[in-house]
């Protein structure tokens, strides 16, 4: 019994869905595998799942840009895949490509590899430019122990500083501290002042001397 005929409409449930994506998908892959061995023809697929991810496959024998480019050429310029934005992108990324290229080669001359290609002059720059990189990174350490020396130059000033202010603080107490007994003493002797006005003189108190007072003793 032959498998039945599947409608063609969307897959509502999600697992399932995903499960014929992936299945489907694999089985476009391998055909265009096949096709492009058989038939030596340039195949180029390319995919997006519902999730945004992308699949894609493009022959051994080419490139998915020099499919995008022969597509353009074909297409007579009827369907024009770059603006003239993306076009301006394109240069942009080329540009930087060639510009990592050229620094990677220079990196290597300055590993002291690929030297046979260099001319002398070359030679003499890539010395150059290495004695004034290991002067830089002599002069580091140095660098490093100068900011020291500033940091603990400004924290002694502080410390200073702050010295200055404790003992402002410590001398301005002291002296209100003696203005404060001083005060508290002229308050007593007022206060006495004003008893001892305050009661009858016969009673005042006045030092005496008690003869009979100093035998016995």
């Amino acid at each position: 019994m032959g498998r039945g005929k599947i409608e063609i409409k969307r897959i509502e449930n999600s697992s399932n869905r995903q499960v014929t994506y992936s299945k489907r998908r694999n089985g476009m892959i391998k055909k265009a595998k096949e096709i492009s061995v058989l038939c030596d023809a340039k195949v180029s697929l390319l995919m997006f799942a519902s999730s945004g991810k992308m699949h894609e496959y493009c022959s051994p024998s080419t490139s998915l840009e020099e499919m995008l480019e022969s597509y353009q050429k074909q297409s007579a310029g009827n369907n024009r895949l770059w603006d003239a934005k993306h076009e301006t992108l394109n240069d942009e990324i080329i540009r930087i490509k060639k510009e990592n290229d050229a620094l990677q080669v220079e990196l290597r001359h300055l590993k002291g590899e690929e030297k046979a290609s260099l001319h002398h002059s070359e030679l003499i720059s890539i010395v150059d430019a290495l004695e004034n990189g290991l002067a830089s990174v002599r002069e580091k350490p140095w660098d490093y122990y100068r900011m020291i020396e500033r940091s603990t130059q400004v924290l002694e000033e502080e410390g200073k500083r702050l010295g200055f202010i404790l003992q402002q603080q410590q001398e301005n107490t002291a002296v209100e501290e003696e203005d404060k007994r001083e005060m508290d003493n002229a308050y007593g002797q007022e206060k006495l002042s004003e008893y001892n006005s305050s009661i009858p003189f016969p009673f005042v108190l006045q030092p005496t001397h008690q003869p009979n007072l100093e035998k016995r003793m």
